[in-house]
């Protein structure tokens, strides 16, 4: 059953639904501080992809999962068995690029794009693009998620969230890092940090916010930019937040972001309580 398989929890008064999509190496529970502000006026929506947090790993398959398509497919398999229709999606990181990725498939599932930090591509390509990252970097980064011994979460959290003051929230990113399973974590980074969907990007047709942090060493301003200059009907928003993690760091502004572009967007009614 899908809805046990992904971990589904739904809540929330509304009649419109509102699913929130967590990145890489993360699960659900990391939209604690986010997803309840909407719960008076949307059907709130809760996953996690096969192989994170608290999915069923037994329905993991290399081969569905070696790149985002299969991921891709958790998300529409959610949305059919909820009877999604016209539903604002809310993803993290690379789930901004698997929340594009399925409306294009099935566009009458959403009504707007949210994206958090999204990416289409994390690897430099010069002279005309700027991911963030060279190949090597990356290749650095597996190698070290090879050895699986943790380190590679110790140096990759205090990086994704960069907020040097509150140490606690890199403690608890590193701890989701390794929560999985670490062979479907790594296939996830594959995944994740080598895919390029720049090419299908005029592809899409619902209306997307980009959110982009201020200081994120994942992805960087370039970026954002690159994305809204290729995407038909989007806007982007420089966050004063910091880090790749303002879901978490900076739930108040996530927020009312969201909120703002609703209200210019969108005439359904806003998270009460949130200026």
């Amino acid at each position: 059953m899908i809805l046990a398989r992904n971990n589904v929890n739904v809540y929330g008064n509304g009649k419109r639904h509102m699913i929130f999509a967590h990145g890489f190496g993360c699960d659900q529970t990391m939209w604690r501080f986010v997803a309840p502000a909407f719960a008076k006026d949307y059907r709130i929506v809760l996953f996690d992809y096969v192989g994170s947090g608290k999915s069923d790993t037994n329905a993991y398959d290399i081969d569905k999962y070696c790149t985002l398509s299969g991921y891709v497919q958790d998300l529409l398999d959610v949305c059919e068995e909820l009877e999604v229709k016209d539903a604002i999606f809310v993803g993290h990181s690379v789930s901004g690029m698997i929340g594009l990725l399925a409306s294009i498939r099935e566009p009458d599932r959403f009504g707007k794009m949210i994206m958090i930090g999204p990416s289409p591509c994390y690897l430099n390509d010069p002279p005309d693009y700027f991911g963030g990252f060279e190949k090597a970097d990356l290749l650095g980064l597996l190698d070290l998620m090879n050895r699986n011994d943790g380190g590679w979460a110790r140096f990759l959290a205090p990086l994704v969230m960069n907020n040097p003051n509150r140490p606690h929230l890199s403690t608890e990113l590193e701890k989701s890092f390794c929560s999985s399973d670490p062979d479907i974590t790594r296939r996830f980074a594959i995944a994740t940090f080598f895919s390029d969907h720049r090419d299908v990007l005029p592809d899409v047709t619902v209306p997307s916010l980009i959110l982009q942090c201020t200081d994120d060493a994942i992805t960087p301003l370039t970026v954002g930019t690159y994305l809204c200059s290729h995407l038909a009907n989007s806007e982007l928003v420089v966050m004063q937040a910091t880090g790749h993690c303002p879901h978490v760091s900076h739930p108040e502004e996530t927020v009312r972001k969201i909120n703002e572009y609703l209200a210019e967007t969108d005439v359904r009614p806003l998270a009460k309580g949130v200026s």
